[in-house]
């Protein structure tokens, strides 16, 4: 689902979209749109506020899609919007809500909440191509408003990197590399320190830090990559994993896959 790009540009860099949505329609209508256009990408689907919070924490959305009434799902919108504004955070998240509830007074507490914009779905014009085009109308807004409030605030570089490394043990857990493999903690690292751009030797400062060999290291990670793939459902692994991997190996190699989520790192930071 996700698109690489290497352009690091402000124009060009991708809008991050968090979708929290209950219709399954609704919600494949939004993913296929996302598909078709080069733009944007989404980082998680979800009916859940709590797991939408965690999304929020972990991998810092330009965007939320939000539907107010989550009748198949946990929670409300009005209340994820809540919590969201409990937590302080030092950037800002464009609200977008999409709901078939037409109370103004509703929509007056959204707006008071945080949304940034109403669509109301029973609207004759209302479509998941409307939403995703107008969202991409405002990608660069968005950007530059997101770029000069985190310029704004004081943020340690330590918060910088805890952000990072939330962001990597998010995928890791997206694709069965569990905390239990010895590898996990050393993959961690090695993508930290490719997403910084080090230049290489990334298993050796590993290896020095644990008290390792650079062999013994990088057998560790290799073997959870391949445990990974022998274990997690292959949608999972498609959806998640998105790069090209040779057929006659079938799974990434330690390289491959270190290069792949530093990428994914960069491309999501907002500072």
């Amino acid at each position: 689902m996700e698109i690489i790009k290497t352009d690091k540009t402000e124009s060009n860099r991708l809008l991050s979209i968090l979708l929290i949505e209950d219709e399954p329609l609704e919600c494949q209508e939004i993913i296929e749109q996302v598909e078709l256009t080069d733009d944007i990408h989404l980082i998680g689907v979800t009916n859940n506020i709590e797991k939408a919070l965690e999304y929020v924490i972990n991998s810092q959305p330009d965007v939320i899609i939000l539907d107010l009434e989550l009748h198949k799902g946990y929670g409300d919108g009005l209340t994820f919007l809540d919590s969201l504004q409990q937590l302080q955070l030092c950037y800002p998240i464009y609200v977008l809500v999409t709901t078939n509830n037409i109370s103004f007074i509703t929509h007056d507490s959204a707006r008071k909440m945080g949304a940034d914009f109403i669509m109301v779905k029973s609207q004759e014009d209302y479509s998941a191509k409307r939403v995703i085009h107008f969202l991409c109308s405002l990608k660069n807004i968005i950007h530059n408003n997101r770029k000069v409030v985190a310029h704004s605030n004081t943020v340690t570089p330590f918060l910088y990197r805890q952000r990072d490394e939330n962001k990597i043990i998010t995928e890791l857990d997206f694709i069965g590399i569990s905390p239990s493999m010895l590898g996990r903690k050393y993959l961690i690292d090695c993508i930290k320190l490719c997403a910084e751009d080090k230049s290489g030797g990334f298993t050796m400062v590993v290896a020095q830090k644990y008290n390792k060999s650079v062999a013994s290291v990088e057998r560790a990670m290799q073997n959870a990559i391949e445990k990974a793939w022998r274990s997690t459902h292959i949608d999972d692994l498609e959806k998640y994993y998105t790069a090209r991997i040779q057929s006659t190996r079938g799974v990434p190699s330690m390289m491959e896959f270190i290069y792949y989520y530093a990428e994914k790192v960069k491309r999501n930071r907002w500072y």
